[in-house]
């Protein structure tokens, strides 16, 4: 079940170089904020429509395209997109950059405690390399069937639309610092996006300093912070263009893929914890649920009542964050009017889960509440888990715990976030963490560059 990677090889280092982008013609788009998007597996129905009409030619139109009746498997929404992708090329309305370029972006930030933060991060090409080379590392689950579907889109479209988001350790900030030294002029793209974040985007074009960023780089492993299967796509891909596609080689662009990346080190690296909320469970898995978690947590109960409701919940969630160095977990149940704080009792992991599970995951709090509650004490199977209609997410602690409160769903498990540390040790043992452990805040815009792969 956590089968592990292997070490980095010692030969083959990163390969990470400017390259080409194709870019929105700013002559024909006034404002970048009206044609970029969030990642394409973030954006809901609602949002999904709101892009298509805010722009007729929003990228949401080559990486979210709608289904329409009639479609078949060689027309539709995918087949739609390639279409959109070549008529903008031909328009004008995407031209390809001259010179390479490292992407060097911007965005400003309110944190949820209501810090105003800045992440830097650059958007390259990287050489594609598999798990085991040590070298690039996933830290979390991946579906079968999210590859299939985003494989097939890039079959006809043959582009790297959205950069995957990956990070480096740079202790003393060296990149950044010397691609910032480049970046005090105009940004080349500057807009707010639909969030109502600030986005910067600078070209660095000097081959010196670009073939210094790659030097610089070349020693670096690279974590996926988000994007898994994006990047498991573009071996997908590789390994199709390699029996496909006439005259591939080693020098293909299908050899590489666009990614996103910013140093583990970051002042602005944010990760917001993914909250779960649970509908479809039977009340009978809920009843004595309480009394069940006795024998493995300590408790803190924080009783409230509809006058200070508010109070309660704000001591509740501050005793939650009181217990982020250790491993602490918050419980809304509905129809109870109380809170639980859970404290896993020393020893209990390692004494049900020693043989199962290694330590670097045993430590993790999306450990204790997948393996510990949500397996032993509820008798969730990996169906249940990864059930949509049993299981939904929520980054922010007020709307999870409100959707209890109104009765929208029947219990939220309440997490702190998973630390940049605890994702560089998964990731360096070659473990793999449960589904949504990490909500890496903000999503890397999609629209700033495109990496064609012809």
């Amino acid at each position: 079940m956590f089968a592990q990677f292997g070490k980095k090889d010692k030969i083959k280092m990163a390969h990470i170089t400017a390259f080409k982008g194709l870019v929105y013609n700013p002559e024909k788009i006034k404002d970048f904020g009206d044609v970029c998007t969030p990642p394409y597996d973030v954006i809901s129905k609602d949002e999904q429509n709101e892009f298509y009409e805010k722009h007729p030619n929003n990228i949401i139109r080559l990486i979210l395209g709608k289904p329409e009746p009639g479609d078949t498997e060689k027309v539709n929404a995918h087949s739609r997109a390639a279409e959109f992708f070549k008529q903008w090329q031909s328009d004008k309305m995407l031209i390809q950059d001259t010179k390479p370029a490292i992407y060097f972006t911007s965005v400003d930030f309110m944190d949820n405690k209501g810090h105003a933060l800045t992440r830097y991060g650059m958007i390259v090409r990287v050489g594609l390399e598999p798990f085991e080379k040590g070298i690039i590392l996933p830290h979390e689950k991946t579906f079968s069937k999210v590859k299939t579907e985003r494989l097939n889109l890039m079959k006809v479209c043959h582009a790297n639309f959205s950069p995957i988001f990956s990070l480096f350790s740079d202790p003393g900030n060296q990149v950044v610092r010397r691609l910032k030294s480049h970046s005090d002029r105009p940004a080349d793209m500057t807009f707010v996006d639909t969030k109502g974040l600030s986005q910067k985007m600078w070209r660095v074009t000097d081959e010196t300093v670009t073939h210094e960023i790659t030097r610089m780089m070349a020693d670096k492993i690279l974590y996926i912070a988000d994007g898994h299967h994006r990047y498991e796509t573009a071996l997908n891909y590789r390994k199709w263009a390699s029996e496909n596609l006439p005259g591939f080689s080693e020098n293909h662009s299908a050899n590489y893929v666009m990614m996103y990346l910013s140093s583990m080190d970051e002042p602005g690296l944010t990760i917001f914890p993914a909250h779960r909320l649970v509908s479809g469970l039977p009340d009978s898995k809920l009843n004595g649920f309480m009394e069940k978690a006795g024998a493995f947590f300590d408790t803190d109960t924080f009783p409230f009542t509809a006058e200070n409701r508010e109070q309660v919940s704000s001591d509740f969630m501050l005793g939650l964050e009181s217990g982020q160095s250790g491993n602490a977990i918050g419980v809304c149940l509905k129809n109870i009017s109380e809170f639980y704080l859970l404290k896993v009792k020393p020893g209990v992991m390692e004494k049900l889960f020693s043989h199962e599970i290694p330590p670097a995951l045993r430590e993790l709090d999306v450990t204790i509440l997948t393996h510990l509650i949500f397996m032993e004490i509820l008798g969730f199977d990996q169906a249940m888990l990864d059930s949509e209609e049993m299981m939904s997410y929520q980054s922010n602690i007020r709307p999870a715990v409100n959707s209890v409160l109104n009765s929208e769903c029947k219990a939220a498990f309440i997490l702190n976030p998973t630390r940049i540390e605890q994702v560089r040790r998964v990731a360096r043992e070659g473990l793999i963490m449960p589904r949504k452990s990490t909500y890496f805040y903000p999503k890397v815009i999609t629209g700033q560059a495109i990496h064609k792969l012809e």
